[in-house]
């Protein structure tokens, strides 16, 4: 199952201040994405988000289309108030108020991945 990294540059020295937004974070209203047929075509199975200085990663381990979980995050009201919540730490203020802005950023953010390893893909198997 695969994971994707999302980066967020923000400003050193406010660790503690992001630290409380997350802690309140609202979960998605489904962690199961579906096309406009209804056909699931992702399933979004856990995010983990980490700070240090100016940088904050969030991890998502997903499977199916990222780009599906992207079109999914950008319709999350919980998502919205957190991206508000954050402006004033950001390094660089970006547009996230609509569906199509919030997928262009994510896009945009997302981390090149170089190795994903789990058992899955270990030669001795599970």
């Amino acid at each position: 199952m695969p994971y994707a990294a999302i980066t967020y540059p923000v400003k050193a020295g406010h660790e503690e201040e992001i630290a409380k937004i997350f802690a309140g974070f609202q979960r998605v209203d489904t962690p199961k994405i579906t096309d406009e047929s209804g056909q699931e075509v992702a399933k979004l199975l856990g995010t983990a988000v980490f700070i240090k200085d100016d940088v904050m990663v969030r991890i998502i381990h997903y499977q199916g289309d990222f780009s599906a979980i992207g079109r999914h995050m950008a319709r999350q009201s919980g998502v919205h108030l957190v991206e508000e919540q954050l402006a004033p730490y950001l390094r660089e203020q970006r547009d996230t108020g609509s569906e199509r802005a919030f997928g262009r950023y994510f896009a945009n953010a997302a981390m090149r991945c170089i190795s994903q390893l789990s058992i899955d893909t270990h030669p001795e198997g599970s």
